[in-house]
This record gives C-alpha cells, sequence and structure tokens, in this order.
C-alpha cells in the first residue's frame, strides 16, 4: 500500500461515524432497554462502528492485521449491521 493512499480520506465511514456520534449524543435512550437498563451490547457495537468510521475516515490504516481488520470499513459496516440486528430484535 503506498503512503498516499492510506491518508485518503474515507467520507462514508467518515460521515457514518459523524452520524453515529450526533445520534448518541441526541438520543442517548437508544441504549437503553425497556425496563431502564443500559443494553451494553447494543452500545459497544454502535461504538465500535463509530470507532472503526472514524479510524478509517480520517485515513488511517493500521499496520497489523488485527487492527486494520477491526477498524476497517468493512468492520465499521458489519458493526452497524449487527447493531441495527440487534436493536430490533431485542424484546
Amino acid at each position: 500500500m503506498t503512503p498516499q493512499a492510506s491518508t485518503r480520506v474515507h467520507w462514508p465511514c467518515l460521515l457514518a461515524a459523524g452520524a453515529l456520534m450526533l445520534a448518541a449524543t441526541v438520543y442517548p435512550l437508544v441504549f437503553a432497554r425497556v425496563d431502564g437498563r443500559a443494553d451494553h451490547g447494543l452500545a459497544m457495537l454502535v461504538f465500535w462502528a463509530m470507532s472503526a468510521g472514524f479510524v478509517r475516515g480520517v485515513g488511517f490504516v493500521p499496520q497489523h492485521r488485527v487492527w486494520r481488520v477491526l477498524f476497517s470499513g468493512w468492520a465499521c459496516l458489519g458493526a452497524l449491521g449487527l447493531a441495527g440486528v440487534a436493536l430490533y430484535a431485542r424484546p
């Protein structure tokens, strides 16, 4: 991978991370269950998607394979999809 390609801004990830950040700030009750307790699994998935979106969105690509996979654009999309499933599958 060339250094120039790794420093490009990845707009879809950056916009997704920004939207998740704003949504979590404006309406934090989405992380609460019906009984008022926190839904830590949903929060973990959303924050993973947001973190991966920001890391990849600003153009940073980690060198180590594990971190590169966990903070990739595909990880952002996958975590966001799993968060959607978790949100709508909860009782």
